[in-house]
This record gives C-alpha cells, structure tokens and sequence, in this order.
C-alpha cells in the first residue's frame, strides 16, 4: 500500500480535494519557499502542470531562480534514495526549461527532460524526470508512432475512468468509509472517538 500527500497553494484547490474525500493528506503551501518535510520520507513524487509557476515573479521579492533552487534542495532532501520524481509542465520558451532543469541539477538531482509527441502542436507533453542519489535509466517519450502505441498505457474512455473510479470507491458513509475517515483525521492529530461495534451503523429514525 501507500500513503500520499499533496501540496497546493490554492485553498479553493484544497477545499475541492476535501469535498471529493481524498484519502491523503492535503496542505496549502508555496512550493518556492520550499518543502517543509522530514528527511527521507517519500518515495515518489508526482506533479502536474505546477512546476513552471515557479518561474514567474508575482511579488517583488520573487526571484525565480533562487525559489527554484530552494524548491528543489529541499524536496531532495525530503526524498528517500533511491527515489524518483516526474514533473509534467509547460515551459513557455527554451530559457525557461533550461532554468529549471539547472537548479534541478545544482540541487543533487540527475535526470533530464522527456518530451512526448515532439511534433505534435496539441499533444505534445514535456516531463521532467529525477532520480535522487542514483543515476537511472531515463524513460522514452512517445512518439505517435504504432510501436510507441503499444508500448504505452492502454488509454480509456472518461466514462470508462468515471465508472471504474465509482466501483473502487468505498461506499458513501458505510463502516469502512466511516473508519477510514476516522483514522485520516487521528493522522492529522484530532481528537477522533474510539472505534466501537456502533461505528458507521445506521440509525433509526427519531420522529
């Protein structure tokens, strides 16, 4: 199993990730000021479309260099060894990558850029892939061609993705959802009530 976390400087984004009852942790923090973990605790991170924010100087005391470097020494430092991360993001222009996969790099990180659909206008994706304290095999973009087409994942349909999503779900206010939710928020340090043989039972109605 395994257990995730998630950032994100938006509190609307966080109350969004609460209504759908996430099964993480959630916290509202700028990643350009850095992570606030304790060393070695994941094993992997994932972000999308959040990494070339960094980039840009929204207060006068921003400088996106320096917010990029301390943004990546810390999150190698919060990484275990061994460790991977993939940023999916948009650089505006050249500079910009180049920008972000040096302070990668001057933070201990090896690595580069993946690039899928390098030809396409619409489709086409780049990601950043690092490997704490180990060198590993980068990873190949795809191309449109068939042999990448069958290498890759198999793609659904949203409705597809919606359906499988409902039937792995937990049911809406059963015992288990009830327990679960319960054992989230004692991770987090709030006073639960103690499991009993009358958790998540139904009541009778009062009239």
């Amino acid at each position: 199993g395994h257990h995730w976390i998630g950032i994100d400087i938006s509190a609307a984004m966080l109350d969004v990730a609460k209504e759908r009852e996430v099964e993480g942790d959630v916290f509202q923090a700028d990643a350009g000021e850095g992570m606030f973990f304790r060393p070695g605790v994941f094993d992997g991170v994932v972000s999308i479309s959040a990494l070339q924010w960094l980039c840009n100087a929204d207060k006068k005391d921003h400088r996106p260099a320096k917010r990029l470097h301390h943004f990546f020494t810390t999150l190698y430092s919060c990484m275990s060894r061994g460790s991977r991360a993939v940023f999916q993001f948009y650089p505006e222009n050249p500079s910009q990558m180049e920008l972000i996969t040096s302070q990668a790099m001057r933070a201990g990180f090896t690595g580069g850029v993946v690039v899928d659909f390098p030809h396409s206008t619409k489709a086409k994706k780049y990601y950043l892939c690092l490997f704490c304290g180990a060198s590993a095999q980068m990873p190949n973009g795809l191309d449109g061609s068939s042999a990448d087409s069958a290498a890759s994942v198999q793609h659904t349909t949203k409705r597809e993705k919606s359906q499988r999503r409902k039937g792995d779900r937990t049911p809406l206010k059963s015992r288990d959802w009830v327990v679960k939710k319960k054992e989230r928020s004692r991770r987090q340090g709030k006073d639960v009530r103690k499991d009993s043989k009358y958790t998540g039972r139904k009541r009778s109605a009062k009239f």
